[in-house]
């Protein structure tokens, strides 16, 4: 390895023992240590996954058969609104978050964050605003608490106008959210341009951390947009200005421009850090280094740019321009360049390399197959001719569900699961973490891709009804959505047997045989100290990136 710290990395954690954790309640909630705000980011996540799961496969159970089953219009699409806005706001992003927390400064050499007790700030507004969240689907239900959000997580005036006060709630969680999310960003980019190890060059970096600072840019960048967006929402429904209202000479599709403006950048901020996980996942179980580095940070940035430039590719049916429609439908064409060039950097660096497929590997070439889907059906639905006919069908469902969970949550998975072993000092159950792999896999393809077919027959997306001719597809994709919800179940065992077992293989400090010039975090042992770095590591100034 490039580093000399290891071997003083003991003898100065011993020096620092009084500056351990607080006991009992006050060390979770006074925290300022990376590790800990990165544990509960991944709780928190972890929580909000299951009542989001919960959520789809009420929406699934209703729309196994046709007629209704078990719920009305109303609570059915106020269902659907809150599913999305849990997947994405509550699990997806505090998820990558909690990775983030947790690796950037181990990887970069810091011995925290550079703002911790802004780091403690943004985590803890998270509980506050899925409190909001939560209420915004339960007040309804109580009198006076006005009628169901039946909008969709688009939220598109002028529903959004004449929805009761459970549309405030969730303006104000978004406001909340969006907050935690830019404090959080601050706080990566200063981390990663301020705190880096002497001598380690931004093109020394991880792949893991060049992910996450084009992320923090992202975010930073659009997060303000929907923030205004909601709050002329807010105003519209209680102070009497009209900018969405179109009986006041408001314009219902502004609002859809400032959503989207936010809405497809969030789809770069949920995918780049899980290439980053990609990144660090695949070079280590192929032994090989990462194949065309800066080709793949070129390709990030470049993707982050045009993918804040391309937005109303979800509106081709509101009536623009032929110049307007042209732009955008070239502008998202040409987005399948740097994706594609990721993935040839990934099947690159597979190529003749070493192979062997422990759990995070799994994951790693499943997105890889998988995600073909995802870009493919991208193309289809940028051509405009197609999207007017694809366009508000199930066929959008399939698409974005093999965008977002091939490259988001599967991802976010192998990361877990390459780093737990470090993070608990003992290694997962493998047969489990496999066993969990094939049930998640073979449950996500049975629920999603039949519904391409559902769609180009013709089925509307957000509806409780179907016609009876989409019966057979649609009880197949309920019983795949029951089987990967339910594997679920195995990833919470695994991580708990992890955490409590005592009879588990200990971890290394290299954990995994091939990840030994893959970034600093293996230098550190296994578990990591509650001071990661207390003596900065001293990098090759002629490595080509941290730990080679």
């Amino acid at each position: 390895m490039s580093s000399t710290a290891v071997e003083t990395m003991d003898s100065a954690h011993d020096a620092h023992d009084d500056h351990g954790p607080m006991k009992g309640w006050k060390r979770w909630v006074y925290s300022t240590n990376h590790k800990d705000i990165g544990t509960m980011y991944l709780i928190f996540a972890l929580v909000m996954l299951f009542l989001g799961g919960l959520s789809a496969m009420v929406i699934r159970m209703e729309l196994m058969f046709p007629g209704i089953q078990l719920l009305e219009p109303d609570l059915y699409n106020n269902i659907v609104t809150n599913h999305a806005l849990i997947m994405i706001f509550g699990a997806v992003m505090p998820a990558a978050a909690g990775l983030a927390n947790w690796m950037i400064p181990m990887m970069i050499g810091a011995p925290d964050m550079a703002l911790p007790r802004m780091n403690n700030l943004s985590f803890w507004i998270l509980p506050a605003a899925a409190t909001m969240l939560i209420l915004s689907f339960v007040v309804p239900f109580f009198p006076g608490g006005g009628t169901q959000i039946n909008t969709g997580w688009t939220l598109y005036p002028p529903l959004s106008i004449k929805v009761g006060m459970s549309m405030d709630f969730l303006i104000f969680a978004i406001h909340l959210l969006g907050i935690s999310s830019v404090l959080a960003s601050i706080n990566i980019i200063v981390t990663i341009f301020n705190m880096r190890a002497p001598g380690m060059k931004m093109s020394q970096m991880p792949m893991f951390v060049w992910t996450w600072l084009v992320t923090a840019f992202l975010l930073i960048l659009v997060v303000p947009v929907l923030a205004g967006g909601v709050t002329m929402l807010l105003f519209d429904r209680h102070f009497g200005t009209s900018f969405f209202d179109a009986a006041g000479g408001g314009d219902p599709v502004l609002f859809q421009h400032l959503f989207w403006f936010f809405g497809h950048p969030e789809v770069y901020v949920l995918l780049l850090p899980s290439i980053g996980v990609l990144s660090m996942v695949i070079p280590t179980f192929s032994r090989k280094p990462l194949f065309g580095y800066m080709s793949l940070v070129g390709s990030m940035i470049f993707l982050g740019t045009l993918g804040m430039v391309v937005w109303a590719h979800h509106q081709y049916t509101i009536g623009m321009s032929y110049g307007a429609v042209n732009y955008f439908m070239i502008g998202t064409i040409l987005i399948s360049i740097p994706v594609g060039l990721m993935k040839f950097n990934f099947i690159a660096t597979m190529w003749r390399g070493s192979l062997t497929f422990e759990t995070p590997m799994l994951f790693a070439v499943s997105i890889v197959i998988m995600f073909v889907f995802g870009g493919l059906t991208g193309v289809m639905l940028a051509v405009i001719p197609a999207d007017m006919q694809y366009h508000d069908s199930m066929f959008v469902v399939a698409h974005f569900h093999y965008v977002l969970v091939p490259g988001a949550v599967l991802a976010l998975f192998a990361g877990v699961f390459y780093w737990l072993p470090k993070w608990t000092g003992k290694m997962y159950n493998e047969r489990l973490g496999k066993l969990f792999f094939w049930t998640n896999i073979i449950g996500f393809n049975m629920t999603f891709f039949v519904q391409h077919f559902l769609g180009l027959a013709g089925m509307p997306r957000r509806i409780i009804d179907y016609s009876v001719q989409f019966t057979e597809f649609n009880v197949i994709s309920s019983i795949g959505a029951f089987i990967f919800g339910l594997s679920h179940l195995i990833l919470l065992y695994i991580v708990i047997d992890t955490i409590r077992s005592k009879k588990l293989e200990k971890a290394t400090a290299q954990v995994w045989e091939g990840a030994k010039d893959n970034g600093l975090e293996w230098d550190l042992p296994s578990p990591p100290p509650y001071h990661s770095w207390v003596e900065a590591p001293k990098l090759d100034a002629n490595a080509k990136y941290a730990g080679s």
